[in-house]
C-alpha cells in the first residue's frame, strides 16, 4: 500500500536528521507534533543535496547531482519517488504549496558547489546565501503558517534572515574545510587565508544584523513553531558567541562546536524564556 510506502519515508527523512544534526533535532522535537514530520522530510531533501556536493569526492558528484535534480522534478510533478527521502519531501511540498521558485534556487545554489568557487562581490554572495540557506527558512515558514499566504508573507523577511544568519554562522566555523578541501571562498573581499580581526568583525556584525532580524520574525511565529525556532537561534547565537571569543588566526583551524551538556543547559534556559514570555 502506498499510505506503507509513505510511512517509511517519512521514517526515512526523519532518520535522516538525527544521523546528520543532533541540534536540529532537539530544535524540531520542540515543534508541535502536527509539523515535526514535515520539518524532518525538509531537512532530509536538503540534507541529501548537501552531501553529494560536499561529501561524496571519490564518485561523479556532477553525475549524482543531475540524477537527484531529475528524480526530483518527477517526485513533484508525479507526486511519488522510488527514493524516500524525496518521496517525503515532495508530500510537504505538496500539502504546503511551497513556491517551486525556493526549490530550483535551492538546487542552483547546490549545483554551484560542484566546482571551486569565489564570491568576489556582495551581489553574488548574497545570491548564493539566498538559494543556499533564505530558501530553505521559506520553505520551513510554510510549514510553521499551514499555508497560509498572508501569514507568509508577513513573516518571510524575518525568516530570511534567520537562514542567512544560521548559514552565515555556518561558514565561520567551517572556514579551514571549506576552504582547504572544497577550495570555496564564501565570504566576499576577505583574504582567509590571513583572516584578520578586522574582517573577522566585519563578518559577525552583518550576523548580528541578520540574528536581529531573524528574532523580530520569531516572536511572531505561530505557538506551534515559535519554541523550537528560539531553541535553534538560540544554539547558533552560541555557536557566535564562542566564534567571538576565538582569535581570528584560529578560527580557520579550530572547528567550535556546542557540547551535548550545554545544548540541554541551553534548552533549559530557552524554556525559561518562552514560559515566562520573554521572547
Amino acid at each position: 500500500m502506498k499510505a506503507l510506502f509513505d510511512t517509511v519515508s517519512y521514517n526515512c527523512s526523519k532518520i535522516v536528521t538525527k544521523a546528520y544534526s543532533t541540534s536540529f533535532t532537539l530544535a524540531t522535537k520542540m515543534l508541535y507534533k502536527s509539523i515535526r514530520q514535515d520539518i524532518y522530510n525538509i531537512y532530509g531533501f536538503v540534507r541529501f543535496a548537501d552531501e553529494i556536493v560536499d561529501s561524496f569526492h571519490d564518485y561523479d558528484k556532477n553525475m549524482l547531482f543531475n540524477k537527484f535534480s531529475n528524480d526530483l522534478e518527477c517526485a513533484l510533478k508525479y507526486e511519488i519517488s522510488l527514493n524516500p527521502i524525496l518521496n517525503s519531501f515532495q508530500h510537504t511540498f505538496h500539502k504546503y504549496d511551497i513556491d517551486k521558485d525556493l526549490i530550483d534556487a535551492f538546487m542552483d545554489s547546490m549545483r554551484l558547489d560542484l566546482f571551486e568557487v569565489e564570491y568576489h562581490s556582495q551581489e553574488e554572495y548574497n545570491a548564493y546565501i539566498y538559494g543556499s540557506a533564505d530558501v530553505v527558512g521559506l520553505m520551513c515558514l510554510k510549514v510553521f503558517v499551514k499555508g497560509d499566504d498572508a501569514k507568509y508573507q508577513a513573516l518571510k523577511e524575518g525568516a530570511m534572515s534567520l537562514g542567512s544568519a544560521f548559514q552565515k554562522v555556518n561558514f565561520l566555523r567551517d572556514l579551514k574545510a571549506d576552504h582547504d578541501v572544497l577550495k570555496r571562498s564564501y565570504f566576499p573581499n576577505t583574504d582567509l587565508n590571513n583572516l584578520d580581526e578586522v574582517s573577522k568583525q566585519n563578518i559577525i556584525d552583518d550576523i548580528e544584523k541578520d540574528f536581529k532580524k531573524g528574532l523580530r520574525g520569531i516572536k511572531r511565529l505561530p505557538i506551534e513553531a515559535k519554541f523550537g525556532v528560539f531553541m535553534a537561534y538560540r544554539y547558533y547565537r552560541q555557536l557566535l558567541k564562542k566564534l567571538k571569543r576565538t582569535p581570528a588566526l584560529q578560527i580557520k583551524n579550530t572547528r567550535i562546536r556546542v557540547s551535548n551538556p550545554k545544548k540541554i543547559a541551553l534548552l533549559m534556559r530557552s524554556y525559561v524564556k518562552y514560559q515566562l514570555n520573554l521572547i
